[in-house]
């Protein structure tokens, strides 16, 4: 007799900035791909600094996912920078001189946050556009099983993954990485996506937050523990990042050191994780099922993964470079950001709608390369002929 069981899929979404918008692309193909009925097909949502915007931003929408992705791309391709932080002169200025004075005669007061920039109009952006209050009743009505938003702790040095579900779900204790049930607020993502230096820390429950990529080792692992068996990762890099050592001369820059730091962040760690796991089901893969069943707890996952393909986002983002606010522009010019060797900062910091748009297509259009294996991942039919399938509530039995 065949199993008629259904797995439960996760989506992880990276972090990344501005370079979240390539997100977007992915999940407008994936929407396209789905039935022409209003569901979830991705019960268990993840995600980590912009990432984690874009997940809860599905979370809040999920008894239909075409739906959630039309309202982000909608926001995305309108997306200017002043919406995320301040732009304005004397916004920018306030902030520099406040950071250059700390360093210099340190902090006059220890209740006010130090940053080179002023994050404050994302928060209204996210409190306009994100209706929180309706995750508790996807979930209650089954169309969600968890939403998960990860973000660091300044002082224990932990990875937290805060998240909301279904009843019977639990939280973990790992090795420098910690799993909190709680339900989900602006401030949550606000920490999740506070990149250090440049956005203001977030102060939850006992300590101070920053950007979630900072210590997570295991991005896959939060969807894991919530139930996922397999799982569709979306990140923001390409192989086209990976340059050649080469023999040089000139001193890096700061913007160069600095988009090193965040690549190191937002992207290493990611795909570590996913080599790691894919060594674990090659060895799994290996062991007799008999001797599997009685002696080994890990678990076969299958994984898809879903990034830039073979385009460099850095150069993307410096033909649209001129877009940039002429305050940051001339902000960010001194570090070498808008420079060729430092532009991968301007990738992360490039909140303006024609570079956005440009990720956009571009996550479309490599989701859509992989048609045939998203399709068999997601358990649709491959031919549009075919009978459509009804997929589960993940709260219902």
């Amino acid at each position: 007799m065949t199993s008629s069981h259904t797995p439960t899929i996760g989506l992880v979404l990276s972090g990344g900035g501005a370079r979240a918008a390539y997100q977007v692309g992915v999940l407008k193909a994936v929407s396209e791909l789905l039935p022409p009925v209003c569901f979830n097909p991705f019960p268990v949502i993840c995600g980590t600094s912009a990432g984690g915007l874009n997940a809860v931003s599905l979370a809040c929408h999920a008894d239909c996912l075409q739906d959630a992705v039309a309202h982000l791309e909608s926001v995305w391709a309108n997306f200017r920078t002043h919406q995320v932080y301040r732009t304005d002169w004397p916004g920018v200025l306030r902030c520099a001189l406040r950071f250059m004075w700390t360093m210099a005669f340190g902090r006059m007061r220890n209740d006010r946050p130090v940053s080179l920039l002023d994050n404050s109009p994302l928060r209204d952006l996210l409190s306009s556009q994100l209706p929180l209050s309706r995750i508790g009743d996807v979930i209650e009505s089954g169309f969600l099983k968890a939403i998960c938003i990860t973000a660091s702790g300044y002082t224990s040095g932990e990875s937290v993954s805060f998240f909301q579900g279904i009843q019977h779900l639990d939280g973990w204790n790992r090795a420098r990485r910690i799993g909190i049930k709680t339900q989900i607020s602006i401030d949550h993502l606000l920490a999740s996506s506070a990149i250090p230096l440049l956005f203001p820390a977030i102060h939850l429950n006992r300590e101070f937050f920053g950007d979630g990529a900072l210590r997570q080792l295991a991005p896959i692992s939060p969807a894991l523990h919530l139930g996922a068996e397999k799982v569709l990762v979306v990140g923001v890099s390409s192989d086209g990042e990976r340059k050649q050592r080469e023999k040089t001369t000139i001193y890096p820059s700061i913007a160069q050191v600095v988009a090193n730091i965040l690549n190191s962040s937002f992207i290493d760690s990611l795909e570590s994780d996913i080599e790691r796991l894919m060594r674990i089901n090659r060895t799994i893969s290996h062991i007799p099922e008999e001797i599997r069943a009685r002696h080994v707890t890990l678990k076969h996952v299958d994984v898809l993964v879903i990034s830039p393909a073979g385009k460099t986002l850095d150069r993307i983002a410096m033909r649209h470079a001129r877009y940039l606010p002429k305050s940051i522009r001339t902000f960010v010019s001194g570090s070498g950001a808008t420079k060729r060797s430092g532009s991968g900062v301007l990738s992360y910091l490039l909140f303006e709608s024609s570079y956005c748009q440009e990720l956009i297509q571009l996550g479309y259009d490599d989701a859509m390369m992989k048609k045939g294996e998203l399709k068999a991942f997601l358990g649709l039919p491959s031919h549009e002929s075919d009978n459509v399938l009804i997929f589960p509530r993940s709260g219902t039995a």
